[in-house]
């Protein structure tokens, strides 16, 4: 029987203590003494919402196919349990064995979100690693991320000894072999790091070399010795069908975000939202076959016990076979209490009957996502989406029987003017006067309700708009008020709710999506001053993160609201993600024209992803 590393006491005394234990259903169990490597795989956020995250499945499930490692978990203590561990000096340790995180081979830590930085650095102060790769000797695990924010991995350059760019099922046995084989010659952690350097995909970021204009711009990007690749190319898996998907997903304890079984059905987007980075940076889209999905469905479902399927995607009515899917995954579970979700759906004729055949319509609201109030910056941003699709979506679903709608918002895109703002109000009414001219009075059920949010717009690597300014603190606040205001003057303002994000998070957010190694300073400082938990508002503190730039010099402006000008060395320009920076150029200009890119499967726009030769680039092609 394994012994808990937290002693009874602790456990009764903070909160969810289930998220501590291990022993979930499905959780991998092997003895440590006969695997050659032991992996740590960290998700730097609290336990509710890292146990949802698809991508740790995945690998956890991958990993731990090969005999000879043991893949195990780690989630970011709560502020409780932190500061217990730091009171007793207890070293944080991994769900399955209860073993200390130190004692492993790896840490891989997955870059989900900008806002979790602080917590990547509290995993490894609690694991007892030395936060900066320089100063870690033989002893301590190789740490390493990936995910999607590893597309820029320089401010966190500092904190790691290798990133992984791109998706894992391709070179990480590789990795892995690699290390056994240095493991085994007696080799030293600067002989591995040499070896992985020569692997696709694998940057290490000590193997180059940064230098800075005056005006704080980069200079130059190069390795510093042999081993080290000019430019990294990002890993994909072309032949999805040709992987294996998790048979035997975790199962928690206790109450998770995602509480259902998740079911990838395609990678990628056509769309090319020109806001979006995952659309750039997974192409081509790619596809997994329907039978495969049929026989992944039924494992998952029976492996679990879970009572809900989510079909995961970037745009999911573009899956080719989901009629075809859902029609098998209707007819297979009718009556079994299985309930079926479909985010990322457009609404759409054939998306509304799917939705009424999978949903109780009686507890759900639909969601549309126009991003911005106008057609005009809709065009901007290449949303692919009309007023009147909007409209004639909502018709539909109110006709349907829906009543509730909920709209998603940008606020701060590139060319946006004070119409493009009031224009968020004014859709949000021509919705809400949609349903009461299409149905009549007595057969609606109540007032309608439109909720409409916005986020504020940062501009992230990979995408046209990764020259844009970005708007201030103060800029956004002002812009919300103002549509704030316009909702006010609607005529049908009791049935429209209007709510927007943080402002400072945002700012914060656009610092790190686009910042460079000189940013690691200042997460390290903020971190010893406090910050902690970041992404959740009731802890974050912009005060800490204000003094931190003070203290180190470094402005935030810089990374936020200055001009960019087309021919600057961006800190992930090194990294290739398939989309060629000539490309995005092309789409940036376009956007300041306001012209519409059409959709992949339309024509192609030659973006580069057709190098991988595969996916929608190749589609009805021999």
């Amino acid at each position: 029987m394994r012994k808990l590393a937290l002693p009874d006491e602790i456990l009764l005394s903070i909160q969810q203590p289930a998220r501590y234990i291990g022993g979930e259903v499905n959780m991998c169990v092997k003895d440590p003494k006969d695997v050659a490597i032991r992996f740590a795989m960290c998700f730097p956020d609290v336990y509710d919402i890292g146990m949802s995250h698809l991508g740790i499945q995945i690998l956890y499930d991958m990993f731990n196919r090969r005999e000879d490692i043991y893949c195990e978990r780690v989630y970011s203590p709560w502020t409780d349990l932190d500061q217990l561990m730091r009171e007793k000096n207890l070293p944080l340790f991994a769900l399955e064995s209860q073993d200390p995180i130190r004692d492993f081979d790896f840490l891989g830590i997955t870059l989900q979100y900008e806002m979790s930085y602080t917590n990547i650095l509290q995993i490894l102060d609690l694991s007892q690693i030395p936060l900066h790769a320089a100063d870690r000797g033989e002893d301590v695990p190789i740490v390493i991320g990936g995910g999607p924010c590893a597309y820029n991995p320089e401010p966190l350059a500092d904190f790691f000894d290798l990133f992984y760019i791109g998706e894992g099922e391709t070179v990480y046995y590789e990795l892995m072999d690699r290390y056994k084989e240095n493991k085994r010659a007696n080799g030293t952690r600067l002989q591995f790091l040499e070896l992985a350097a020569r692997i696709p995909g694998i940057y290490v970021p000590a193997f180059y070399d940064v230098t800075y204009h005056e005006d704080g711009t980069i200079q130059s990007f190069r390795p510093n010795r042999p081993c080290a690749r000019e430019r990294i190319t990002k890993e994909l898996v072309m032949e999805l069908d040709q992987v294996n998907y998790i048979e035997k997903p975790l199962v928690p304890f206790i109450k998770v975000t995602q509480d259902r079984v998740v079911l990838e059905i395609m990678r990628g987007c056509i769309r090319g939202c020109r806001f979006c980075q995952a659309g750039n940076v997974y192409r081509p889209m790619r596809e997994r076959g329907l039978d495969y999905l049929k026989e992944y469905a039924a494992r998952l479902l029976t492996s679990t016990g879970h009572e809900e399927i989510s079909l995961s995607s970037l745009s999911s009515s573009d899956y080719t076979q989901l009629e075809e899917l859902i029609t098998f995954l209707i007819e297979t579970f009718k009556g079994k209490g299985v309930n079926i979700s479909l985010p990322s759906l457009r609404i759409d004729a054939f998306s509304l009957d799917v939705m009424s055949k999978v949903q109780d319509v009686k507890k759900s609201s639909l969601t549309f996502a126009p991003e911005a109030g106008s057609q005009r910056l809709r065009n901007v941003i290449n949303k692919g989406l009309t007023e009147e699709d909007i409209l004639t979506g909502a018709a539909s679903a109110f006709h349907g029987g829906w009543n509730r709608v909920k709209l998603y918002f940008m606020l701060g895109l590139p060319t946006e003017t004070r119409e493009d703002m009031e224009g968020i109000a004014l859709l949000s009414e021509k919705v809400a006067e949609t349903y009461y001219d299409e149905i009549p009075k007595e057969q609606r059920r109540g007032k309608v309700q439109v909720v409409a949010s916005s986020s504020f717009f940062v501009p992230k690597p990979f995408t046209p708009f990764q020259w844009a300014r970005m708007n201030t603190k103060e800029e956004f606040i002002e812009k919300a008020n103002l549509v704030r205001q316009k909702f006010r003057e609607m005529l049908n303002y009791k049935s429209l709710k209007y709510n927007w994000h943080e402002a400072e998070l945002t700012v914060l957010e656009g610092v790190m999506a686009r910042g460079d190694r000189r940013v690691g300073a200042v997460i390290e400082e903020a971190y010893r001053n406090g910050a902690l938990f970041d992404s959740w508002s009731e802890y974050f503190q912009e005060s800490i993160w204000m003094e931190a730039f003070k203290t180190c010099g470094v402005s935030m402006d810089f990374y936020t609201t200055r001009e960019r000008s087309l021919e600057e060395i961006f800190p992930w320009d090194f990294i290739d993600a398939g989309v060629s920076k000539e490309f995005l150029k092309q789409e940036w200009q376009k956007a300041l024209k306001g012209e519409v890119t059409p959709n992949c499967r339309t024509q192609c726009a030659g973006c580069g992803a057709r190098k991988f030769k595969g996916g929608v680039c190749f589609e009805g092609k021999n």
